[in-house]
């Protein structure tokens, strides 16, 4: 008695999933809202025009920093030595000390390119930096002030 209540409860909830004989195709369909990706079959359809136009690019932007690298290229020497020359001229004519920014407009030089030449210039003895009391970057002539002497026997 109990066996035929249980039957018509077995036959309205099925067999469970996986049991053999039963049908083997998926149920499960993707929801519309899956993200389908249409930019790799576009690519995959035009990769005759894509790739060689991402290589064109590519090379494109080879040749200029290529091409801002020639640009930017330190002086040769005979044009350093003239800056040199000038900016050592109006040092001695100032002998209590320059910013950069005045050096760099009397020279007619970049400001950065003059600050880079007096930094070597400083490094190869002839000329000495100290901060003002307004914080500006001062430079003079080596050996004009109140430079400290070298301690040497």
């Amino acid at each position: 008695m109990i066996l035929s209540l249980a039957l018509p409860l077995l036959q309205l909830t099925g067999m469970p999933e996986g049991m053999p004989g039963q049908d083997t195709a998926p149920k499960y369909v993707k929801p519309t809202s899956s993200m389908a990706p249409k930019y790799i079959d576009m690519l995959e359809q035009n990769s005759h025009i894509v790739y060689p136009a991402l290589a064109i690019l590519t090379l494109l932007i080879v040749l200029i920093g290529i091409f801002q690298a020639w640009r930017s290229q330190d002086m040769d020497g005979l044009t350093k030595d003239q800056f040199k020359r000038a900016i050592i001229h109006e040092l001695r004519s100032n002998l209590s000390g320059l910013p950069g920014e005045i050096i760099a407009r009397a020279v007619g030089l970049d400001r950065l390119k003059t600050v880079r030449l007096l930094e070597q210039m400083q490094q190869e003895g002839m000329v000495t930096s100290y901060m003002s009391s307004n914080q500006m970057m001062m430079w003079r002539m080596r050996g004009t002030g109140t430079d400290k002497k070298d301690k040497r026997y």
